[in-house]
Formats: structure tokens, C-alpha cells, sequence
């Protein structure tokens, strides 16, 4: 009985080894992965093509607020430009209005516009006089 209880122990013992070696993942060969994201942060290398660029476009937007604000101020400029002018024509009218109605109580007659006179063209393809040659 003793070789039957040894014989026991020892195929108990293989079993458990083979149920340990069944399960077990290192020897299986399963390999685990890792995955690691660096947290480190590089400054960018820009080139002076690229910093030349920067500048120009910074320049550049400059130069359009530069002149968006001139038009603005040029418009609101024009604008009260109009405004005394439509004044001026006001009371131009106003005056031609009055002074018509002086004339005609006084009884004086509005000249009549003298008649243009038509200049006959002329060619300038004609050489001019010559003088005479100085002795």
C-alpha cells in the first residue's frame, strides 16, 4: 500500500505541476506590451524663411487696419464734405431766388449770355514761320 499511496503522490504531484504549467502565461510565451507616451515637449525649430514670413504677414495686417482705419475717417471726412456743400447749394439757391425776385421789382432784364464764338480749328501739322536769317 505504500507503493500504491507513493504512486498516488507522485501522479498528483505531475498533475499539479502539468495544471500549473497549463495555466501559467510567462511559459505559454504570451508577451505583454507596453505602450508609454512621453510627456516631453520641444520647441519647434523654425527657420528664418519662416520667421521672415511671419514678419511680413504681421506687416502686412498691419498695414490693412492701417488703411481700413484711413478710409474710415477719409469717408466720414467726404461725408461732411457733402453735407456743406449741399449747405453751400442751399442758400446759392436761395440767393439766386432772391436776387430774381429784387429784379423783377426793380425792372431790371437779366442780360442775355453773350453767344459763344466758334474758333475755326486748325492743323498744327504746318511748320511754323521761319525768320529771317540774322546777318
Amino acid at each position: 500500500m505504500k507503493n500504491k499511496k507513493s504512486l498516488i503522490a507522485v501522479v498528483a504531484a505531475f498533475a499539479a505541476c502539468g495544471i500549473v504549467v497549463w495555466f501559467s502565461a510567462s511559459i505559454q510565451g504570451d508577451q505583454r506590451t507596453y505602450e508609454i507616451q512621453p510627456q516631453i515637449t520641444i520647441p519647434e525649430y523654425r527657420t528664418d524663411a519662416a520667421r521672415a514670413i511671419d514678419a511680413y504677414e504681421r506687416l502686412m495686417e498691419r498695414h490693412m487696419d492701417l488703411t481700413e482705419a484711413n478710409l474710415v475717417r477719409l469717408d466720414s471726412n467726404l461725408k461732411a464734405v457733402a453735407k456743406s456743400l449741399d449747405s453751400i447749394d442751399k442758400t446759392l439757391m436761395e440767393l439766386s431766388g432772391r436776387i430774381a425776385r429784387i429784379e423783377k421789382t426793380l425792372g431790371i432784364e437779366q442780360p442775355k449770355a453773350p453767344a459763344k464764338k466758334s474758333q475755326p480749328k486748325t492743323d498744327n501739322k504746318e511748320a511754323p514761320p521761319k525768320s529771317p536769317p540774322s546777318s
